[in-house]
């Protein structure tokens, strides 16, 4: 296994055993993080939004595979299985593929993608079921996590960064 392996599973079994201090120490100073609900994340914004989307889900269980990486770039696949605080609903099974860039031994750009509607359905019911697929209703629910991204770093200064 080389370093950038270890670091992918550095990151997964720290965001499983919920040690936020080991999440952020994985990602270097200007990392970038993206995905459908949270499309533009920089500097200590991914490791804030880990802390706030696991840290406070005692239901929340992440499983993970597949986990590649050479010099520059990595990849894994992992599973979420969590109670979706905003609907009270469970999303079981959400398949997230992952893509990493590494410089001097930190993830640089992280990226994962799943199918938004998919998840949207299991989320959010009858309305994800509606209104899951359209524009609208991504651009709602990335702006409703950005607010609640905003306060959560607001409320704890070891996170403190300008949220876009």
């Amino acid at each position: 296994m080389n370093q950038n392996e270890q670091l992918i599973h550095t990151l997964y079994t720290a965001l499983q055993d919920r040690d936020f201090e080991v999440v952020k120490s994985c990602y270097g100073k200007d990392a970038t993080f993206t995905d459908h609900v949270f499309p533009s994340l920089s500097g200590k914004e991914p490791a804030a939004m880990w802390h706030m989307l696991i840290g406070g889900n005692p239901k929340m269980k992440l499983t993970y595979d597949s986990v590649e990486a050479d010099e520059s770039r990595g990849r894994a696949r992992w599973i979420g299985n969590y109670l979706f605080s905003q609907t009270g609903r469970m999303v079981q099974d959400n398949i997230i593929y992952a893509s990493f860039e590494f410089k001097n031994g930190k993830i640089v750009k992280h990226e994962d993608s799943f199918d938004l509607y998919r998840w949207c359905r299991m989320a959010f019911g009858p309305l994800g079921w509606l209104l899951g697929w359209t524009p609208l209703f991504k651009r709602t629910l990335q702006k409703k996590a950005a607010q609640k991204l905003q306060q959560f770093v607001h409320d704890r200064p070891e996170y403190e960064s300008k949220i876009a």
